[in-house]
C-alpha cells in the first residue's frame, strides 16, 4: 500500500517535471481574471456615465423641441 502510493507520487512528480503533464496555469488565470474583472468594472462605470449623459441630452432636446413648438 505505502509502496504503491510512493510509486504514484514519484511517478506523478516525474511526469509533471518532464513537461508532458498539464501545466498549472492557475496563478496566471487568476491574475487574468482579476484584470478582466477590473476592466469590466471600469467599463460598467463608463457605460453608466454615458447613459447619464445620454439621458441629460435627451432631456435637453425635449426642452428645446418643446420651446420651438411653442413659438
Amino acid at each position: 500500500m505505502l509502496e504503491r502510493r510512493l510509486s504514484e507520487a514519484l511517478g506523478a512528480g516525474v511526469y509533471r517535471d518532464s513537461g508532458l503533464g498539464a501545466v498549472d496555469e492557475t496563478p496566471d488565470l487568476r491574475r487574468q481574471l482579476t484584470e478582466l474583472e477590473n476592466r469590466t468594472g471600469n467599463l460598467a462605470d463608463r457605460l453608466s456615465d454615458r447613459e447619464d449623459e445620454l439621458l441629460a441630452a435627451r432631456a435637453a432636446n425635449r426642452e428645446l423641441m418643446a420651446e420651438l413648438n411653442r413659438k
